[in-house]
């Protein structure tokens, strides 16, 4: 079975001193992770664009299609069912579930539509991380829900549900000199290319923790919305272009 410490749920929703205890430090197991994200495929029409004219602006190249806008890999969204349960039976009386109390405290359940996965509490909380946006990943946490209900037999409630971090990918589309991007903004900035090999770039408005690779791909995480990462994307291109290797064609 699969070790659940590595799991980003629990890197993402995890204190910094429960992440310092399994021994990575903080946003150890976010960088290991992400840094293994696939990039979003180019469509068809970004692929067939010609190059930008050097002062061409971000709204051009995304209303002609040569960039696009992030796309959302995952939502994790939390959420009360008000009821302490007995994660042995539950695990025994649903369908798709995983639960090893040794490995990780909770039982995990899938969902195919849509794609979701559940992690139940004991004490009645529940995670729902993998949705693809917060619409299918509040219809998710209501499906599980609702499975609990069943597997109970008694009625339990849907309080407080809240979207904790959507994370999402994009791309530049050019190299980016990291160096000179990192000495420009030491305060914002975080690179040890020996630990790993994107720059953190925590911007405070929105609040979103940016990584940002040479390639010119970029992983957002850390937002509460979509439109924080699109926001984000808007204000770090400028920044970026800054830093464009010279060499470099688009």
């Amino acid at each position: 079975m699969r070790d659940f410490r590595d799991h980003h749920v629990l890197t993402l929703l995890a204190s910094p001193r429960k992440r310092r205890h399994w021994g990575g430090g903080p946003s150890f197991f976010v960088r290991r992770r992400f840094a293994d994200m696939p990039p979003a495929p180019l469509t068809e029409t970004a692929a067939a664009q010609p190059p930008p004219h050097p002062d061409e602006s971000l709204d051009s190249l995304l209303r002609r299609g040569y960039l696009q806008l992030p796309v959302i890999q995952n939502v994790v969204s939390t959420v009360k069912l008000q009821v302490s349960l007995d994660l042995v039976e539950i695990a025994r009386k649903l369908k798709n579930t995983e639960y090893n109390p040794r490995r990780f405290k909770a039982v995990i359940v899938r969902e195919r539509s849509p794609k979701a996965t559940g992690l139940i509490f004991h004490t009645g909380s529940l995670v729902c991380t993998g949705a693809k946006s917060v619409e299918d990943s509040n219809t998710a946490a209501k499906m599980f829900a609702k499975a609990v209900q069943t597997a109970i037999g008694s009625a339990v409630k849907f309080q407080g549900f809240q979207v904790q971090n959507v994370v999402g990918s994009g791309n530049v589309r050019f190299p980016v000199r990291l160096e000179g991007l990192h000495m420009a903004h030491k305060g914002e900035a975080d690179y040890e290319p020996e630990l790993f090999p994107g720059l953190i770039y925590k911007m405070m408005r929105p609040k979103v923790v940016l990584l940002v690779f040479v390639s010119g791909r970029v992983v957002f995480t850390g937002a509460k919305s979509k439109e924080d990462i699109y926001e984000a994307f808007r204000k770090i291109y400028p920044m970026l272009m800054d830093f464009r290797k010279p060499d470099a064609a688009m």
